[in-house]
C-alpha cells in the first residue's frame, strides 16, 4: 500500500521544537540541536540557514508586492499604440513618451550591434509616424540604447523594466503576434 505524504506545518519552529523537546524528557538534546535536527530533517542544513531562506523569500515576496503597475499609465500608453502594436504618434507627455520607448526597447535584439540604417528600419517597422531619429535620440537620453560617436553601433542597454513598462510590453504582445502573423500569411500568398 503506497504511503500518502502528511503535510506538517508548524507556525513557529521554537514553540515546537519545546514541545519536541518536552515529549523527549531527560532524553532531550539541547534547545539548539533539536532546532538544527528538526530543520536538517525539512532539508536544510542548519536552523541558520532555514532561517535565512526563509528571510530571503519574505524579501522576494515583499519586492514582488512594492512594484505594482499603475494601470492608468499603462493604459494611456497603450493608447499611442495602433492594432498591430505600432506606435501611432509622439506621446506629448514624457512620462507616455517613456513608456513608450520601453515598448520599443523590447522589440529591439539584446547583445547585438546595429548601425544606423539597421535600428531606422526596426523603429520604421515599430511606429507610424516616420520619425526614428527622434526614437533613436530620446531612448539614448533616456539610456535605453547606446551609440558609438560616429553613430556606427547602436545597442540596447540591458536593464530591468519597471512595472509599468512590464504591463505595456505585455498587453502589447498579442497585437505584435497578430502583425507576424499577417506578414507570414501576406508573404505566403
Amino acid at each position: 500500500m503506497p504511503k500518502t505524504p502528511l503535510p506538517l506545518r508548524a507556525d513557529d519552529l521554537t514553540t515546537f521544537v519545546r514541545a519536541l523537546s518536552e515529549q523527549l524528557g531527560d532524553a532531550s538534546p539541547s534547545h539548539l540541536a533539536l532546532m538544527n535536527m528538526v530543520a536538517r530533517a525539512a532539508g536544510f542544513q542548519n536552523v541558520q540557514h532555514m532561517r535565512s531562506s526563509y528571510a530571503a523569500q519574505q524579501r522576494l515576496e515583499r519586492v514582488s508586492q512594492e512594484t505594482p503597475s499603475d494601470a492608468r499609465s499603462v493604459e494611456r500608453a497603450l493608447h499611442q499604440f495602433d492594432n498591430l502594436a505600432r506606435l501611432k504618434r509622439w506621446p506629448s507627455k514624457r512620462s507616455v513618451q517613456t513608456l513608450a520607448l520601453w515598448a520599443l526597447w523590447a522589440t529591439l535584439p539584446s547583445d547585438r550591434a546595429m548601425r544606423e540604417k539597421e535600428i531606422n528600419e526596426r523603429f520604421n517597422e515599430e511606429h507610424c509616424f516616420s520619425d526614428p531619429a527622434t526614437l533613436r535620440r530620446t531612448m539614448i537620453s533616456c539610456t535605453l540604447l547606446s551609440r558609438r560617436n560616429d553613430g556606427s553601433d547602436y545597442r540596447r542597454i540591458e536593464k530591468e523594466p519597471p512595472a509599468d513598462a512590464k504591463a505595456l510590453i505585455r498587453a502589447l504582445g498579442p497585437r505584435r503576434r497578430t502583425r507576424s502573423q499577417d506578414i507570414v500569411e501576406r508573404t505566403n500568398a
